[in-house]
This record gives structure tokens, sequence and C-alpha cells, in this order.
């Protein structure tokens, strides 16, 4: 696996591998890698002739009350697993090389992004959007995987990919879940012990909503009502949202719409905030 940490080099060795006709796969990571993670690089590596995993805890995704700081770290620990899954090429910049001084260039997808962690986290996704057209940029993929426990991100990415004509396939791939249902997600570190045992309830909640628009109950309202009385169950757990959206706009249901409906939620179990959904 060859390690490459400057911009120019990444983008040097993409137009090489292009030029002999190869198709790459990309998979973007903020590292302190999962099965998750793992996830997205076997089917990249199904998909395509070469793989390339990016590794950057990207500043601007994180508001200054967030945890960029302490986010949790483990290069050498990621580049065993990478290799062992037989990656290609791992580039893992260096936050001056990704923003140099004087970067005053943002991407910004307007409507998508005002609602759920959007309207948490109000700088996130402008972060994620320019980070990840960079990583574009840089990579030159023909395809680029992401998973779907964060959906917004994902419905955002495929929107800007559209809207700006990015000739890259954006591919969505399953939730990672742990056996008792919570999903795989690198904050789940923060979780002390009774704090994991109750982060169970997100995917409690999220079975709930699934219980009832199987037996045809299509009130979101109701649904919403329901997933809170099951995290309200959870002494440690403190709901930030639960939301019943579509999936094409993220417009607000009212009444559940089969095949483009998306079921989320965020939660605080202690001070770690949790998020997961369901697509309907």
């Amino acid at each position: 696996m060859e390690i490459v940490n400057s911009a120019k080099e990444m983008q040097r060795l993409s137009e090489g591998y292009r030029l002999r006709g190869k198709e790459i796969g990309f998979v973007p990571t903020m590292g302190y890698l999962h099965e998750g993670h793992l996830s997205l690089v076997r089917q990249a590596k199904r998909d395509n002739d070469v793989v390339f995993v990016s590794i950057f805890v990207n500043p601007l995704q994180f508001a200054p009350n967030e945890d960029y700081e302490s986010y949790p770290r483990d290069i050498e620990r990621d580049e065993r697993l990478l290799k062992d899954e037989g990656v290609d090429v791992l580039f893992y910049p260096t936050v001056e090389d990704m923003y140099p001084d004087g970067f005053q260039t943002y991407v910004e997808v307007q409507n998508l992004t005002k609602v759920l962690e959007g309207k948490s986290r109000p700088t996130h996704f402008r972060g994620v959007t320019t980070v990840v057209l960079k990583l574009f940029n840089i990579t030159k993929p023909h395809r680029a995987y992401f998973g779907k426990k964060d959906a917004q991100q994902l419905i955002v990415i495929r929107r800007m990919v559209h809207d700006l004509n990015l000739d890259v396939e954006i591919v969505g791939m399953p939730i990672v879940r742990e056996s008792d249902g919570l999903a795989m997600s690198s904050r789940n570190k923060y979780l002390n012990k009774e704090e994991r045992e109750q982060a169970v309830c997100l995917y409690r909640a999220l079975e709930r909503a699934e219980e009832l628009i199987g037996s045809g109950v299509l009130d979101a309202d109701r649904i919403k009502r329901e997933m809170e009385s099951v995290i309200k169950g959870y002494p440690l757990a403190e709901v930030d949202y639960i939301s019943v959206n579509r999936i094409s706009d993220l417009e607000e249901l009212k009444t559940v719409e089969k095949g483009n409906t998306l079921v989320s939620l965020a939660v605080r179990i202690g001070k770690t905030r949790l998020i997961d959904n369901m697509w309907f």
C-alpha cells in the first residue's frame, strides 16, 4: 500500500492510473476505522481496479464547541487495517496541505443542509461539501463510497455531484451495526459501559418505527411520538431530534411515502451525540 501525504502527488498518481485505463474507487474517511468503513473498502475493491482511501479529520466540519481536537485517531492501526484489505493507496494529507494560508473558497448546498443535522450544526455541511469536492479533485475517482448512517451527508453529496456535473458515481452502502443494533461509529468510543448499554435506544426506536410502518401506520407524528416514548425508557438518553423526511428533498413529511422516506434521529447519551436512521 502506497501512502501519499501531498495533494499534488496524489493528483499525479490518480492521473497515471486513469491514463492506464484503471477504474478508481475512493473511500473518504476521518480515520479510526471500523467495520462500517471496511465494508465500503470491500465494495470498492469489488467494483474497481484500484482503491484509494483518504484519512483526514476535517476541521471545517466541526463547530468551535465540537470534538475536533478529541476526535479519535489511530493512524498506525488504520494503516494496518487498510493493508490487510488490500487498499492500493492511502491519502493522508495535513491540514496545511488541504487548507493552505489564504484559503477562502467554499462549496455550499442550500436547502438540503438547513434541516436535521444542519439545524443542529449550521456550519457542518459547508465543511463536508468543501472537503469532499477537494478530495474528488485530488483523487479523481470513478466511484466514491459513503455509508447510509450519515444519511443527510450522502443525500447532500449526491446533490452536489449532480448540480456541479461531477464525473463520479456516488455509491451508498448499508449501515453496519453491532450485534445489539447500535450503528457503528468512531464516536462510540466515547461511551462508558452504562452509556454503551443505553445507546441501543436509537436502534430500538427505529425498530418501533419499522414495526408501525410495516403494520400500515403512516402518520409521521404518531411514529415520532412512539419513537420518543421508546427513548424515554433510557434515563441517560436525551433526544435532539426525531424526524420523518422525504429522501429526495428532505422535506418534512406528515405521511410516510413508501419508497421515499427517511426516518432519522439524533440522541445524546451522556456527553456523546449519536445519529441513526432507516430508509423506507
